[in-house]
Formats: C-alpha cells, structure tokens, sequence
C-alpha cells in the first residue's frame, strides 16, 4: 500500500478516533442476554482504525438497528478484540479473533445465527476472516463448515475496494449474503480524497440501510 494511501488512512482513523470518544460516551445499546447465554442473532463487528475498543461508531448502531429490526428475536453482539492500529497492521490478528470467536460460539450455541462485520480496517479484519486475500495481512479464517451459520456480512468503508473488488464478487461462500458500502469520495475504499466521506457511514443511512439487509437475510435463514 502506498504511503499517500496510509496518510490517508491514518488520517481517517484520527477522525473517527474523536467522533468515537463522543459517541462511545453515551455508551453503547444495552443487550439482553438470554438466560441460556445463547442468543438468536450474535454480530461480530470489527472497529475501525484508532477507535476505542468496542463495537465503535459503525458496529454500535447497526446492533441497535438490527435489533428493532428483529423484533422478537434475542440479540447479541461480539467487538473483535484487535489493536486497530494506525499504520493498518493489526487486521490479521483481528480476523484469528474473529474466527475464533465464531468457531467458539457456533459450538456452543447450535441455534445461533451470525452477521458479520466491520468499519476500515475491521472490514479488512472481515476479508481475511472470510478467506478474501489483502494486502492487510494474513490470519485464520472461518471453515468453510460453518458459512451456513453466517446469516449476513455488511462491511463499511472497506480497503479492499481499493483493488476494486467487494467481498460480493470475490468470495463464492459470503458473496450471496453480503453487502459493502462505500461513501463517494471516501479515500479508504473508494481512492477519493474526502476524509469525511469515511465518516459518515453512521449518519448518512448506511447504518440503517445494512440492518435492514441484514434482518432480511436473518429471517431468510432463520
């Protein structure tokens, strides 16, 4: 990756980083967790660059709107547990958290279905869980047993459209039940030049817009 590219993204990840502290201040939606500690629905998000640990500014409200969009059904959610560090070295780690914690779950939760997902580096940490190669580094992915348990994938801002592909067109397991976003002018995805556009993917209706696509495929399967 080019070091115009990094700047770039580091710069973004500074960005959110703030918008983060504001957001993470009001703390994130409350989840009720069945007594059996299994639920309907778990997301497991990947945060973006910089942001604190947690689901971040993306992942936040899309658990919150997947679950008034699935109403009736327990929803949980998962923050993938990596540094999210600047200089975008950390995806690989992230995606061994990510897979680990799916293969842990799927195993002791028979009946629970899985959306994936995540924000700048964590779609990265997405990818590479999903077996998608990038140049974001390497790390373990789901087995391929466990593709029918993963109801949905959405990723926002994702650096893998910077060799212009989506994980739609590149992986025949998740590319059927998956759905990518990338802002017009967003320099991580999409080779623009407008930090902002990486902002807004939470206020723009991005958000709502992949909890409704997820609930769709979530009731699909379910």
């Amino acid at each position: 990756m080019s070091s115009n590219r990094i700047r770039l993204l580091a710069a973004g990840a500074v960005t959110a980083a703030a918008v983060t502290a504001v957001v993470s201040a009001g703390g994130p939606a409350a989840q009720a967790v069945p007594a059996s500690g299994c639920s309907d629905v778990e997301v497991v998000f990947a945060r973006g660059s910089g942001e604190m640990p947690g689901l971040g500014i993306t992942g936040t409200p899309l658990v919150s709107g997947l679950s008034s969009q699935l109403e009736g059904r327990s929803v949980t959610s998962y923050a993938v547990q990596y540094a999210a560090a600047y200089d975008q070295s950390s995806a690989g780690a992230g995606a061994t958290d990510m897979t680990e914690h799916v293969v842990e779950q799927a195993q002791a939760c028979p009946d629970t279905q899985f959306v994936l997902g995540g924000y700048s580096q964590g779609a990265s940490v997405t990818d590479i869980a999903l077996g998608i190669p990038t140049t974001l580094g390497r790390g373990s992915a789901i087995p391929d047993e466990l593709a029918p348990r993963v109801a949905a994938v959405v990723v926002f801002g994702n650096p893998l459209g910077l060799s212009r592909q989506t994980i739609e067109d590149s992986s025949e397991l998740y590319g059927g039940k998956a759905k990518s976003y990338c802002n017009t002018g967003d320099p991580v995805c999409g080779g623009g030049a407008n930090s902002l556009a990486h902002l807004t993917y939470a206020s723009n209706g991005s958000v709502s817009d992949a909890a409704q696509f997820a609930a769709g495929k979530v009731s699909a399967e379910g």
